[in-house]
């Protein structure tokens, strides 16, 4: 019976049907099929989100909403700027760097493209880049958001597999930075290649303090959460709203830009896409308890270790798996449906459910950038104006850097582990 439920979400999902409805009809089938009274959906859907964790969720998509509505991204993309607008790539580079520091308060990919990408993307575009290799860039930076703390992602991941999501936060700092050096490394060597702009000149010390002081607010929102954290001052989920009445007190009182409007929009933004997530997450609870009343897990478990014992093996098995499931899940349905099934015979094999958590996120991020379901790249050609196909062949070079940092999350459990280390 459940490999019939999986074939029929497969088939579902396969033509077309939304993601919701490819997993609530066949675990409808199952409770009807079965006997079990109907108001067992309603409760197993309900239970999945009495969780403390997951109020960080629309909190920090409250944040990413707020900063685009006032005007932080602008200083933040003046300041990077500033730092490596000389670096060969010129604002491309300053694209993936704001990415890192837009990163630290939003903790979501799109909140990135769909904030920094329609300043960064029309800067560039002045500047004598292409339409195409702005959008892929902006694209493929993105990826950074969902590991540099704060990160929805890793606060589902979590929350699902009952991770210390302060060690996946920390755990995610180095990664990320990892990642931006590779795309910025890669960049170079493609402007090197084909002569793109960059600023005729280094900032001078005088411009570099002009554009900092109005950014110092916010570059210091990841050091306040992070910070706070570590001093046992909040949990991940009271963070959220620290953050929340920081970014508020910084747009209306400090930039002054911040209005009453402003604030309705944001919410209204993220009523939409809290629900999105949200009805995912109880859906995906719902499947994931039938699959672990047919024992899919265990089977899985066991067909997983008949292949190898080697945790390192395991784990590239997994990346392949992974990377296949991103390109047609979004990253929740696929956190929620197939990390509870691969979590338990790595963690058995001895692979760190830390170092498993940011392999895997990273992963699935992957996907925002990967077709057939990459959501970036269709974000992306609505603000860059070009076609998908534009797009794919512009962004190619950098899945390079991209599949290299996964490379090294994968191989290097260490990058992952070092700052958690020093808490546990």
């Amino acid at each position: 019976m459940g490999y019939l439920i999986l074939a029929v979400f497969a088939g579902m999902f396969l033509m077309g049907f939304p993601i919701v409805l490819a997993i609530l009809v066949p675990s409808a089938l199952y409770i009807f099929l079965n006997g079990f009274p109907v108001e067992l959906i309603g409760q197993r859907m309900t239970y999945a989100l009495d969780s403390f964790p997951l109020v960080a969720v629309p909190v920090f998509i409250f944040v990413g909403n707020l900063m685009n509505q006032a005007g932080v991204t602008a200083r933040i993309f003046r300041f990077a700027d500033t730092l490596v607008g000389r670096v060969p790539g010129g604002l491309a580079q300053v694209n993936i760097f704001s990415s890192l520091i837009f990163s630290g308060m939003s903790g979501a990919a799109l909140a990135d493209v769909g904030g920094l990408g329609k300043i960064e993307v029309k800067a560039m575009v002045e500047r004598g880049f292409s339409r195409a290799f702005s959008g892929a860039v902006t694209a493929a930076s993105a990826v950074v958001g969902p590991i540099f703390p704060p990160s929805i992602p890793l606060i589902i991941y979590g929350s699902v597999t009952g991770v210390s999501i302060v060690q996946l936060l920390l755990a995610g700092i180095i990664p990320a930075i990892v990642c931006v050096l590779m795309l910025m490394i890669t960049t170079a060597i493609i402007a090197k290649r084909r002569n793109l702009p960059r600023a005729e000149r280094w900032s001078r010390p005088a411009e570099i303090r002009a554009a900092l002081m109005p950014a110092i607010p916010a570059l210091l929102t990841p050091v306040l959460l992070v910070g706070g954290m570590l001093l046992g001052w909040f949990t991940p989920t009271e963070a959220a709203s620290v953050t929340v009445f920081y970014v508020i007190f910084i747009s209306a009182v400090i930039y002054r830009e911040l209005t009453g409007a402003h604030i309705l929009y944001a919410a209204y933004e993220t009523i939409k896409s809290t629900a999105a997530i949200l009805i995912i997450v109880s859906a995906a609870a719902l499947f994931g308890w039938i699959l672990a009343i047919e024992q899919i897990p265990q089977s899985f478990a066991a067909a997983l270790t008949s292949v190898s014992q080697d945790p390192v093996m395991l784990l590239l098995i997994v990346n392949l798996i992974l990377l296949i499931s991103g390109m047609f899940l979004d990253s929740t349905t696929a956190t929620l449906l197939i990390i509870p099934i691969i979590a338990g015979p790595l963690h058995a094999t001895g692979v760190d459910p830390v170092h498993l958590g940011i392999v895997a996120i990273f992963n699935l991020m992957l996907g925002l950038v990967t077709p057939p379901m990459g959501l970036s790249l269709f974000l992306i050609t609505d603000i860059a104006q070009v076609s998908m196909r534009a797009i794919l062949r512009a962004v190619m070079p950098l899945y390079i850097p991209l599949l290299v940092t996964l490379a090294l999350l994968t191989l290097v459990p260490e990058l992952s582990l070092f700052l958690p280390k020093m808490i546990r």
